[in-house]
């Protein structure tokens, strides 16, 4: 149970850091710009915390546990680039899909940083995880 706790403090903080750098610089050059009004005027935080809550534990799951059971560090990253591309081609191809005016543009930077984000957050969680877990 230590070592589950360990991955996901770890992921968590990980994936968490390296977002809040991503959103916060490309909210006014990417996503502001393209989405306008679409976007909230202010930010809502507790579905944001579920959100990351949640995500990180599906890092944890799919990815960092699978490495630490064997395969290391590059299962941990592939799992986590799979599930990255997976969770964020899923969200904003639904979005491209059902929404009038989704922006393609946002489709073709958010997969990539998802699978990126995801990578970075379950190696850090493995890392860690392997030698503290």
């Amino acid at each position: 149970m230590k070592t589950i706790a360990t991955a996901y403090l770890a992921t968590g903080i990980a994936f968490l850091i390296v977002d809040a750098i991503w959103l916060s610089t490309m909210a006014d050059m990417l996503y502001r710009p393209l989405m306008g009004d679409k976007l909230a005027p202010q930010f809502h935080l507790a579905p944001a915390i579920v959100f990351y809550l949640i995500y990180v534990a599906g890092i944890v799951f799919f990815a960092v546990m699978p490495a630490l059971d064997g395969g290391g560090l590059a299962k941990a990253a592939l799992n986590g680039a799979v599930l990255g591309l997976v969770a964020y081609a899923t969200y904003d191809l639904t979005n491209q899909a059902t929404l009038k005016d989704w922006p393609l543009a946002v489709t073709l930077a958010d997969i990539p940083w998802g699978a990126f984000v995801t990578v970075v957050g379950a190696s850090a969680g493995f890392l860690v995880a392997s030698r503290l877990g």
